[in-house]
């Protein structure tokens, strides 16, 4: 209950803000149309007026809840849950290449920083270029990426997860780095005084220290790569996306579709972040660090 009640002071504070907002900046349209047809607002009118815009600058949240429930809830009752209106099929589209991409950015991420870690090369000459790599805007390469594997005959999924695997592979190598530089230098010299091999001292020093970093890398890895999937569906014209529904919705001026889509990947992201918070509390319960 004490956890509860700090969350739903800060939801409510939240649509409080929202509801607010919405009145503010719908109230120019509202005075507009007012004026025209030679009336006068009141406030109530006016918050009325203001929150229930067809196209509103910014949608309040019953409206965008509403527009939710239509995409979601009442295509699944009807039976037509995965129809290319339907926000759970748009959902499943940009999750399938999140899932890939973050695949994909894991194991190169764990990959690079193994390398990083066992070889003073690689630590000299790969991390710096690794950390440059970010600072390339994403609405920069993603097109680039997409440019050149279509050239040679690769498109749909891969593209898509291949910018996903870009941005969530920063924090994995990060974040690995350090857990596996974590053990003290007592237990490094414990196992060479044992005479293990530096595969040993992987496997049973090395990698279960890691496994905290690993699991906070992990949340934040997912978080981009789901950014990057939505990012690489907005050069492509994809048509099927939560990234295809945020262009359409751009294109026709449908704000209230723009922020379904916003608040379903909002929705998907903590659905996944959350799923590896279960995993972690298993693994290091398993492991005895929880």
């Amino acid at each position: 209950m004490r956890n509860v009640v700090p969350i739903l002071t800060v939801v409510c504070t939240l649509l409080v803000i929202w509801y607010a907002a919405a009145v503010w900046l719908n109230a120019p349209w509202a005075y507009n149309k007012a004026e025209r047809a030679g009336i006068e607002l009141n406030f109530a009118d006016l918050v009325s007026d203001t929150w229930s815009q067809d196209k509103p600058k910014l949608p309040a949240p019953h409206q965008v809840g509403a527009e939710i429930w239509k995409t979601t809830g009442e295509m699944v009752l009807n039976g037509r849950g995965f129809s290319k209106r339907s926000l759970i099929y748009h959902s499943w589209v940009t999750f399938s290449a999140t899932a890939l991409g973050f695949l994909l950015g894991t194991g190169l991420g764990i990959a690079l920083a193994i390398g990083i870690v066992y070889n003073r090369t690689m630590d000299m000459s790969v991390m710096p270029w690794v950390i440059a790599s970010q600072t390339i805007p994403i609405l920069a390469i993603a097109p680039m990426i997409i440019v050149v594997l279509n050239a040679v005959g690769i498109s749909g999924l891969l593209p898509k997860a291949m910018i996903s695997m870009y941005l969530s592979f920063f924090p994995v190598v990060v974040g690995m780095v350090k857990g596996l530089r974590s053990p003290a230098p007592m237990q490094l010299d414990q196992m060479r005084t044992w005479s293990a091999t530096p595969a040993q001292t992987f496997w049973r020093l090395r990698l279960p220290s890691s496994m905290p970093y690993l699991f906070a890398s992990l949340k934040i890895g997912m978080a981009a790569s789901l950014v990057g999937a939505i990012v690489g569906e907005l050069p492509t014209g994809a048509v099927a996306g939560l990234g295809a529904r945020l262009l359409a919705g751009s294109y026709y001026g449908q704000t209230i579709q723009i922020w379904s889509a916003l608040i379903m990947a909002a929705t998907l992201a903590a659905i996944l972040v959350g799923l590896i918070g279960v995993l972690q509390r298993i693994t290091l319960k398993r492991m005895g660090m929880a």
